[in-house]
């Protein structure tokens, strides 16, 4: 079995064209990485996407650093579709992506711009991964949403590349999701899985920080 990990950037879509476009979000970046039967990465996806109705504002375009410049040499969707869905291996595969939100995003937006969709992709969204909910599955704590960020500083992943980069975050979900099908038993990071075993009926939130500041105790309690 081979692994298409997907991973779309957005942005927002003003009021004034919920009459042609009724979705509050637009695609602007499709990144995606291939997972071969072996869970190793073989090949990328990456493309800018022009949005027709959306604004690239400065809190889209501060998250995600794209740039206009990057979007106005783009095409628009139905051409980027086109070459993704020609990039995806033509059998034995299945999607992936961290939360059901992408696969979502792009069923209602090649419906609203009436992008066509073959058998083969059909088929691939009936059999989609989440990999978020899978994530909180392994860590036993039922449907609690966690961030990939918090998953990969939970699980050791080194992070690759910039946070809300398409490309970039499809390898770092990539490589957990790897990491998961090979690992019966998830192995957490020691400071982490010390607060996750105590606090299980708790909001869990843990960061960076808190894995330096358990470190540093560490350091100096020697």
């Amino acid at each position: 079995m081979q692994y298409v990990v997907i991973d779309l950037e957005m942005c927002k879509v003003k009021r004034l064209y919920k009459k042609d476009y009724p979705y509050n979000s637009e695609i602007i970046q499709i990144g995606a990485v291939l997972l071969n039967d072996e869970l190793e990465v073989t090949d990328r996806f990456n493309e800018f996407v022009k949005p027709k109705y959306g604004d690239l504002d400065n809190f889209i375009k501060n998250l995600t650093g794209i740039t206009k410049y990057d979007l106005s040499g783009a095409d628009e969707l139905p051409s980027v579709f086109e070459r993704f869905t020609g990039w995806l291996p033509k059998e034995n595969m299945t999607m992936v992506s961290w939360s059901m939100t992408d696969r979502s995003q792009l069923i209602r937006e090649a419906e609203a711009k009436a992008i066509p969709t073959d058998e083969y992709f059909n088929l691939l969204l009936e059999s989609w991964i989440d990999c978020q909910l899978q994530f909180a599955e392994k860590m036993d704590m039922g449907t609690r949403q966690y961030s990939l960020e918090e998953a990969l500083i939970a699980t050791d992943v080194c992070a690759d590349g910039r946070a809300h980069d398409g490309l970039a975050d499809a390898l770092n979900t990539a490589l957990l999701f790897a990491k998961m099908q090979k690992e019966e038993t998830l192995v957490l990071n020691p400071y982490y899985k010390r607060a996750h075993d105590g606090h299980k009926e708790e909001h869990l939130t843990y960061t960076m920080a808190d894995l330096i500041e358990e470190a540093l105790k560490k350091k100096n309690q020697k």
